[in-house]
């Protein structure tokens, strides 16, 4: 049974970073970032093949989010649109699979959640 727990959320200033971390117990080879603002579907923001090493970035936050140090996820450049709830979220993947997806549906397990205020 795998769990997650985030951490690293806040409120900041339009321009400015914080990092997301994502403590994961057992072992899958599929981790992803989310995210939910008030009113919106949520919606994949980066995804990382614990095997392969392969990620994926929505083109929201291309150049900008970046995975760090494993499951964390440096936001930098942050602004007012990337307000929301964010969640990591697992599951194991086929091992022909090299590259994991952004759809939320594709995935299992997630975490509780972490605000991301940015103004």
């Amino acid at each position: 049974h795998v769990q997650l727990v985030e951490s690293g959320g806040g409120s900041v200033q339009a321009g400015g970073s914080l990092r997301l971390s994502c403590v994961v117990s057992g072992f899958v080879n599929c981790m992803g970032w989310f995210r939910q603002a008030p009113g919106k579907e949520r919606e994949g923001v980066a995804a990382l093949h614990t095997r392969g090493g392969g990620k994926v970035y929505a083109d929201s936050v291309k150049g900008r989010f970046t995975f760090s140090q494993g499951y964390n996820l440096q936001m930098n450049g942050l602004n007012p649109e990337d307000t929301a709830m964010y969640y990591c979220a697992t599951f194991s993947a086929p091992l022909s699979n090299t590259r994991c997806p952004l759809t939320p549906d594709d995935y299992v397990a997630w975490g509780q959640g972490t605000q991301v205020t940015v103004s």
